[in-house]
């Protein structure tokens, strides 16, 4: 280091006299995210590349390396030789690899209240992450959610402004450590801001909260995040005043960036710049833009008309390209821009997944426990019900191998039934279809939505594909077995509160599990007594659908609408309900 001159500052000279040397197109071209695209790296002077639904880059781990270094290569062959940053939605693990390890989503680790473990977990996924190639990641969701309607609850950690701030405090610190080290990799906090607050839990919808409440509930997890160094932050669909939060001055630059002090990358998401305002965002201070689907040459054209036309100060597109190289510079990708071989032997490996686990045992809350039928013994007759009990795809719900999930099994996960049959093999019977032929001491009856992400969750949304209620055919299988006069227990698989008055009413013990991930096998530990309940609730629990009649949802801050559970709640082996 250079006597009296700090590694910052020599980076921002380094920025600086890069930036210096380039011309117009070759900044827009740092601005720009494509994904799936290597014929524009070189002509289009591109600065990232986002990989999420669409072509793989290969079979196996060594092959997405092997096809992102030939990315890099080509980025690196040209006049000024910037590396190309590579972005995943690694939002609970590195999801888009088969056999990568998947924990369970983040309102698992709210449930779990667990800050040391939302840290392992990061760590873990940055160094599955940087072994398929990457080294940004879209994660964590910071979003405080204030309607179960919302389809993205899942992704956010609790209702809590407390409990989320060191969550994402703990996440950012987990995911990029130094930011130097080759198992870090840049977070991005994300959707900045209101996105789970807005009105009637649509994504994207108006977020009618006034500015002071915005201040007050939904900023401090950015703080914490900025607090933590985070590289990246990610504006939302939502807007805020009738603006959209792309185009919202006052809150990306006067806000997030003056007054807050962020210095990293502000990035838009999907197709935000035709979609939100064009280069009135890059105005708004929009860093970097996912132009894609068609977006590029409008993106790209576009701004440089605009740059010309005096619509955009240069000195704008200065801005963003400084941030951008800075970020590059601080990774150390000027030095060491390709994947290292030797971190593949991590992904999956034995001690991530036991940390995965940790995280499935402490994320189960105990809603009732009727006579203390919980814990299980090995030697009871136990009748397991259901078809998401014995299928990985369906108990880890969006985000999960595909964007929209997948209702498969996939390579190296444990399911539910798999616990089962480790902890009393010879005494379990699978009931997948809930036909109610079989006679036991207790049915464990595993339940829940389907996988989905983003709007297509949303109940009453554009795709209005859920609703807060569980199927007819799986409120048969408890039916059914309510019925037959067997004790009940039912384990549910959710992205979010649901409205299970009724179930919870016939069931002799009732369990949200949210979505597990790759190790269901946890579960049964916890069922069995091997491990105790630790999990409390992150979200009020709605008793029926007439606390969806508002704006929002039952939370703690509401008085208005008493909850079935409160935030808060959940019960262990010690105490019986």
């Amino acid at each position: 280091m250079t006597q009296g001159i700090s590694e910052d500052e020599i980076i921002e000279q380094k920025a600086d006299s890069l930036i210096a040397k380039m011309s117009l197109e070759e900044k827009i071209g740092q601005m720009t995210m494509v994904r799936h695209f290597d014929e524009n790296i070189a002509n289009k002077h591109l600065g990232a590349i986002i990989h999420t639904e669409g072509p793989l880059p290969g079979e196996t781990a060594l092959e997405w390396q092997n096809k992102f270094e030939e990315f890099q290569k080509k980025a690196l062959s040209q006049t000024h030789a910037i590396p190309l940053f590579f972005g995943v939605d690694a939002v609970h693990g590195q999801n888009t690899f088969e056999g990568a390890t998947i924990f369970p989503h983040n309102i698992g680790f709210g449930a779990s209240g667990n800050i040391d473990l939302v840290k392992k977990a990061a760590e873990i996924t940055a160094i599955e992450s940087r072994a398929t190639g990457f080294h940004w990641v879209f994660s964590p969701c910071i979003a405080i959610p204030y309607n179960e309607k919302w389809g993205r609850v899942y992704e956010a950690f609790s209702e809590s402004t407390e409990v989320t701030t060191q969550m994402a405090r703990a996440s950012v610190e987990g995911h990029q450590g130094s930011l130097t080290e080759p198992t870090s990799v840049m977070a991005t906090a994300k959707h900045f801001i209101g996105d789970g607050a807005t009105d009637y839990g649509i994504e994207g919808a108006e977020t009618t909260l006034d500015l002071k409440e915005v201040m007050e509930r939904l900023l401090p997890p950015y703080r914490a995040a900025i607090e933590a160094g985070v590289g990246a932050v990610m504006t939302s669909f939502n807007t805020i005043q009738n603006i959209s939060m792309h185009a919202h001055k006052t809150l990306i630059t006067d806000t997030l960036k003056n007054s807050m002090g962020f210095e990293g990358i502000v990035v838009t998401d999907w197709k935000g710049y035709s979609r939100f305002g064009e280069h009135n965002i890059i105005n708004a201070g929009i860093d970097m833009v996912m132009a894609v689907d068609g977006d590029l040459d409008d993106f790209q054209q576009g701004l440089k008309k605009a740059v010309q036309d005096s619509l955009v100060a240069e000195s704008r597109i200065n801005d963003a390209v400084r941030r951008i190289l800075k970020m590059k510079f601080k990774m150390g990708l000027f030095k060491d821009p390709y994947p290292s071989s030797q971190l593949i032997g991590s992904i999956g490996s034995e001690k991530h997944r036991e940390v995965a686990k940790q995280a499935v045992r402490e994320s189960l809350v105990l809603l009732k426990n009727h006579n203390n039928i919980l814990p299980l013994k090995p030697e009871q007759k136990i009748i397991v019900v259901g078809e998401f009990a014995d299928n990985s795809g369906l108990q880890s719900g969006g985000w999960t191998i595909h964007w929209q999930g997948t209702e498969e099994s996939y390579k190296g996960a444990t399911t539910i039934l798999d616990g089962f049959k480790e902890m009393a093999s010879d005494n379990i019977i699978y009931d997948k279809q809930g036909l109610g032929k079989y006679d036991g001491d207790v049915a464990v009856i595993v339940v829940g939505e389907k996988p989905y992400a983003e709007f297509f969750g949303d109940v009453g949304g554009e795709m209005d594909m859920f609703q807060l209620t569980l199927t007819e055919q799986h409120k048969s299988y408890i039916d059914t077995y309510h019925n037959k006069g067997i004790p009940v227990v039912v384990v549910l698989i959710s992205g979010r509160p649901l409205i299970v008055t009724d179930e919870i009413e016939k069931s002799n013990a009732f369990v949200a599990a949210w979505l597990p991930g790759s190790e269901g096998d946890g579960i049964a530990e916890v069922l069995f007594g091997k491990h105790d309940f630790k999990g409390k609730l992150p979200h009020s629990w709605p008793k029926s659908i007439d606390d969806f009649n508002g704006k929002y949802g039952p939370n703690f801050w509401d008085k208005s609408i008493e909850p079935l559970y409160s935030f808060g709640y959940g019960l262990n082996y010690n105490e019986a309900l």
